[in-house]
């Protein structure tokens, strides 16, 4: 089954503009054309999209891709290729590891600041200023606010 660019672009909702773009960078080919002359691709063309999709979540720019699929197809030994590739997802799994870690902290201090806050809406009086909030006596439980609270009320 051969698919048209907008087939392809829908099955892995990219634009048609990107596909002609992975073409033109030499990403991806259309592996005929129909009597028409519409670029048809196979269903490997799914694959490499999503591949192509994938790395550029990872941070990898369509030129640095390019870099990757110029030195795949001149490696000449599937070794060589395989060695570039664990190099290459090593180092990204390294960034990914250390950016959940970032993010599994950013998470518990945004748990940590929702419940400091949410405690304002029983324990604390109209009356008091805003800049009170970090160091409020109505926690007792937690006398110093998370970041998160106290840098939303600290001057600039």
């Amino acid at each position: 089954m051969f698919l048209q660019v907008g087939d392809l672009a829908k099955a892995t909702g990219k634009t048609v503009r990107a596909i002609h773009l992975y073409e033109e960078l030499g990403l991806l080919r259309a592996h005929e054309r129909s009597k028409g002359r519409y670029r048809l691709f196979t269903e490997e063309a799914l694959v490499r999209v999503r591949w192509i999709a994938k790395l550029q979540n990872l941070g990898l720019s369509l030129s640095e891709i390019q870099e990757l699929v110029r030195e795949q197809e001149a490696s000449g030994s599937a070794v060589f290729a395989a060695t570039r590739l664990r190099e290459l997802y090593r180092a990204k799994l390294e960034a990914t590891r250390r950016k959940i870690a970032e993010l599994r902290a950013l998470e518990a201090e945004l748990e940590e600041s929702l419940s400091f806050l949410s405690a304002c809406n029983t324990a604390c009086e109209p009356a008091l200023p805003v800049h009170s909030c970090p160091t409020c006596e109505r926690h007792p439980e937690r006398p110093n606010a998370p970041e998160l609270v106290v840098g939303a009320h600290v001057s600039s």
